[in-house]
């Protein structure tokens, strides 16, 4: 543990050199393997395709990140349709994929913006909660599959949120305020104000036939 994170004088920790280099080696791991599980099972071709997909959904996802609406003042904030990105991942390519990556983006994320208050808390925050996301895969089959996917993505992430802010940051509740109530009420603010602005634009008729141009974009070889 000490070779892989340095306590700052707030009490929180820092990553060292070796965890960025593990870090960056994992994520493009999770990326290769990512493309695998959603290669065309009818070629035997590399999935080129597939990986550049996975990789430019997370980099959307990461520049919107950073495309704030709102940002709230304990963390969390409404960006500009990032959750999507990872999510579309799911409609593209089914559950395994979008799981991997959104572990991957987790990942991500927090090499570049980390916040480590505990080492337990890095998991829900980032792999599990991003991870999550990846949960919109198992509606990639279905009619209105990425509406029905992106709502139970974002929810599984909340639900990482709402643990990890009630077991670390309770103690911030507002007064008068039960910490897991708090929790609950604090990561669904920003997660689903996010979420009500994206489904908007999902059910625009004009953007869901994109979507499905995309996808069948995809298993052209």
């Amino acid at each position: 543990m000490r070779d892989l994170f340095v306590t700052s004088i707030d009490g929180t920790y820092g990553l060292t050199t070796l965890s960025y280099i593990l870090l960056a080696v994992l994520l493009v791991a999770l990326i290769v393997v990512a493309s695998f599980f959603a290669k065309n099972k009818d070629t035997k071709k590399m999935p080129t395709k597939q990986l550049v997909f996975c990789a430019i959904a997370m980099a959307l996802a990461l520049v919107t990140s950073y495309l704030e609406v709102y940002s709230f003042p304990f963390g969390g904030s409404v960006t500009l349709f990032s959750m999507l990105f990872i999510c579309l991942i799911g409609y593209l390519y089914g559950a395994k994929t979008s799981i991997i990556v959104g572990v991957a983006y987790g990942i991500l994320q927090f090499v570049i913006k980390p916040y480590i208050y505990h080492p337990t808390q890095i998991l829900l925050d980032y792999p599990l909660a991003f991870g999550a996301l990846g949960l919109s895969g198992l509606f990639y089959k279905s009619k209105n599959g990425l509406l029905k996917g992106y709502l139970v993505g974002i929810t599984g992430r909340w639900l990482f949120s709402t643990l990890s802010g009630f077991i670390f940051f309770g103690a911030y509740a507002w007064e008068g305020w039960n910490p897991i109530l708090y929790s609950m009420a604090y990561n669904g603010a920003y997660i689903y104000a996010e979420g009500i602005a994206t489904v908007i634009i999902i059910c625009l008729p004009l953007v869901k036939n994109a979507f499905d141009q995309v996808k069948k974009m995809t298993y052209l070889d």
